[in-house]
């Protein structure tokens, strides 16, 4: 079986790692951290892999060859968490296929959402959303789907019950809503205090860190599961850290890049289940697990990080 530390010595010939600290492979023969779902105690690995952004863009071209290498590898090095939707063109659908032709469709814990209705307040036709569902039960090729949310609260009246009739009927093993819009936080927090929800999605990164005031603590106290995305806030950090180099105080909680920088100061808060940033390419997917390895950010250590952050142009 072919350890991380083997993969990424193995494509370190190629030059693949010249974007990953070589010290990364310190660390690569440990295991990555898990957090379990509230509602069951199943647990996940803290990092996982979201299908936006560039998997998307890639999706619709006519070589996918790096989307089937991404979604393996991470399969490989112990990831399971994968998040698409049908929002996000090509994507869920190319994934499914990719899936089942490496037959890791089973291994995978699969998120994808449901939305008919738009993001800006218009009414869901229950036939089209149950089509919907359809679909992407033929796109990933598995009886039952691991968890369907409503993607950015689309009328949640009608949707939400369409997921709760499949979860009960065993088809959805767990539900939710997401959102990243912040005129709806309100309306989540709504929702998160009175629905048997299991999961929520949504936005939380070192400099956007709106649900650390309400959203994380009430998830915590009500036992949903958590869903972060864009951790790395879209290509925002990336901008603001280009050019500039780690910094060594960061090895204290094992972060050898900015990718697991980032990564590690989301993973630290205990409501936190999985993290899904988007990639299209195997040694970002390398370097985004090693945020779920080792030590993370004690409170001192995050506020230390949240300055640095903050005294970026």
């Amino acid at each position: 079986m072919t350890t991380r530390r083997k993969w990424l010595l193995g494509i370190a010939g190629a030059g693949g790692l010249l974007a990953i600290d070589p010290r990364l492979t310190l660390a690569s023969e440990a295991k990555l951290i898990t957090r379990a779902i509230p509602r069951t105690g199943e647990r996940l690995p803290l990092v996982g892999l979201g299908s936006s952004a560039t998997f998307a863009q890639v999706a619709r071209s006519e070589d996918i060859t790096a989307l089937r290498a991404v979604l393996g590898k991470m399969v490989e090095l112990g990831g399971a968490v994968f998040d698409t939707a049908p929002a996000y063109g090509a994507a869920e659908e190319v994934a499914g296929r990719i899936a089942q032709e490496l037959k890791i469709e089973k291994k995978l814990f699969w998120a994808t959402k449901l939305n008919v209705a738009g993001w800006g307040g218009g009414t869901a036709d229950p036939d089209a959303a149950r089509t919907q569902l359809e679909t992407s039960f033929r796109r990933v090729g598995k009886p039952v789907i691991d968890l369907i949310q409503v993607h950015n609260m689309g009328d949640l009246r009608t949707q939400l019950p369409i997921l709760r009739e499949y979860k009960e009927k065993g088809r959805v093993r767990y539900i939710g809503v997401t959102t990243t819009i912040e005129r709806q936080y309100d309306e989540l927090l709504r929702v998160m205090r009175s629905e048997p929800i299991d999961f929520i999605g949504t936005d939380y990164a070192i400099d956007e860190r709106h649900a650390e005031e309400r959203i994380l603590p009430l998830a915590r106290d009500k036992g949903i599961a958590v869903l972060v995305y864009a951790p790395f806030g879209r290509t925002r950090l990336w901008q603001r850290v280009r050019g500039r180099q780690v910094p060594d105080w960061a090895r204290e909680f094992d972060a050898h890049s900015w990718a697991q920088f980032f990564l590690k100061y989301v993973a630290s808060h205990p409501a936190v289940t999985a993290i899904t940033p988007a990639t299209s390419r195997v040694v970002n997917m390398a370097d985004n697990l090693g945020g779920a390895i080792g030590r993370l950010p004690d409170a001192a250590m995050k506020k230390r990080m949240i300055e640095l952050v903050e005294a970026l142009p």
